[in-house]
């Protein structure tokens, strides 16, 4: 089947199927992907140790931060893309390519290059203490070294998605895992590099998959292709890209000032172990929400795609199915943190006093797990359609309106406990609120 084909099948073919056909690949890929993750960080709580893993906990705000700027770009590249496709604007399709290249090269860029240049002042702001800094930075200097390949990396990955290969991305994704769990004890063991070992093989692995995309859209048979000539920043495309990235964005921003905000309460409240524990929960809750978002992923193309041809029957079907799909996987993150909390927080560390304060930490991050996938769903939905400022209020609503304020008073009056607890508290009200915006909705009024 060429592209063309794959591409009008969006919005012809069934839609069970084609979520099925899209979402598989994309939730393959992005398990994978938070499967490197936690390997990633089961090396470095077994073989470096425990404050390894609470000073690569620090370096969670710089992911977020950085994964902001990548959404921005690629997220809205291929929301953009999508509908473009969706009314055969081929030519339109292929100068955001080439803006989406030029914009993650040079954000790249600029972000890595900044950071480094005021890296130890930034994770001590991130909360890294005494103890922890010499770890967070080891590590940070290796992945901001190589932090333009890795937006590269990523924006081609959404985009080839939105191209309808999901498999390749998906290919691409379960590479970057092979290599870099081949890698991680090679470069921490072998080499005897520690915490670096794993930043060195994360930005390997990444650079190495890089070069197979692009070889990809290389091919000048693809409707979506590398033309040179269209690798210059266009006003009108970067405002588009940039508008509707706006929402995970700031989705991911926001998420970097919670996590520092939470840094700075778990330290004052349970010091460096605390620390570490939030950093093991916030692995093993993160498995299940990749997995929603390997769902949403695979409906943004086909929403977007059913939004810019007006078929908005196929629109809300997509969307009801999605929403099925992610509660089902949350309801089974919810279990396995009530049910096997302590085994899973046991593959990061030996020590019984981390074992215990992780497996504390899991149980009640998790704890409103099964209506979570429902808001993450509403959200990408509305930002599948270009509602960017809708998608970006239901982002900003879990974390700024209620996480934060929840976090600052739950910790001062019950402790180290009102930290957890804030957590569910606030996926609650943003599911509310989600849920209100959704049934207001003209789209799914039609």
């Amino acid at each position: 089947m060429d592209s063309k084909q794959a591409t009008l099948e969006l919005g012809s073919k069934p839609v069970g199927r084609l979520l099925m056909q899209y979402a598989l690949p994309a939730i393959v890929a992005m398990v994978a992907a938070s499967l490197y993750n936690m390997v990633d960080s089961i090396f470095i709580g077994q073989g470096v140790g425990v404050l390894a893993i609470s000073g690569l906990a620090i370096t969670f705000p710089f992911m977020n931060l950085s994964a902001a700027f990548g959404a921005a770009i690629g997220v809205g590249s291929c929301t953009f893309i999508s509908m473009k496709l969706g009314q055969r604007d081929y030519a339109i399709a292929n100068k955001v390519l080439g803006n989406c290249v030029m914009l993650n090269i040079i954000v790249g860029l600029l972000f890595g290059g900044i950071c480094l240049l005021f890296l130890d002042p930034i994770l001590r702001f991130f909360g890294a203490s005494d103890n922890t800094l010499p770890y967070a930075r080891d590590y940070m200097q290796i992945i901001l070294t190589g932090n333009a390949f890795t937006h590269l990396y990523f924006g081609l990955n959404a985009v080839l998605r939105s191209a309808s290969k999901p498999r390749h991305a998906m290919y691409a994704t379960i590479f970057t895992v092979v290599l870099n769990t081949i890698l991680d004890p090679i470069f921490i063991y072998g080499l005897d590099l520690g915490i670096r070992g794993a930043a060195f093989a994360t930005v390997i692995s990444q650079v190495t998959a890089l070069c197979w995309q692009w070889r990809l859209f290389s091919n000048k048979n693809e409707i979506l292709h590398f033309d040179y000539s269209l690798f210059r920043l266009n006003k009108p495309i970067v405002k588009n890209i940039v508008g509707i990235g706006m929402s995970p964005f700031a989705m991911n921003a926001c998420a970097c000032l919670v996590v520092i905000f939470i840094n700075t309460c778990l330290g004052k409240h349970g010091g460096d172990l605390a620390v570490g524990a939030y950093g093991i929960a916030n692995r093993i809750g993160f498995v299940f929400v990749i997995v929603s978002m390997g769902v949403n992923q695979g409906m943004q193309p086909i929403a977007g795609y059913n939004y810019g041809a007006q078929n908005y029957d196929r629109l809300r079907k997509v969307v009801k199915l999605a929403i099925s799909c992610a509660t089902v996987v949350c309801t089974v993150g919810f279990l396995v943190a009530m049910f096997a909390a302590h085994p899973c927080a046991r593959l990061f560390t030996k020590d019984e006093s981390l074992i215990n304060l992780a497996s504390t930490a899991i149980r009640m991050m998790m704890m409103m797990f099964p209506i979570v996938g429902f808001q993450i769903v509403v959200t990408s939905f509305f930002q599948s359609i270009g509602k960017a400022k809708v998608s970006m209020f239901l982002s900003l609503s879990r974390q700024l309106l209620f996480l934060v304020p929840a976090l600052a008073i739950f910790s001062e009056i019950w402790g180290l406990w009102g930290i957890w607890a804030a957590m569910p508290f606030s996926d609650a009200l943003a599911t509310i609120v989600a849920a209100v915006m959704m049934k207001k909705s003209s789209v799914w009024k039609k």
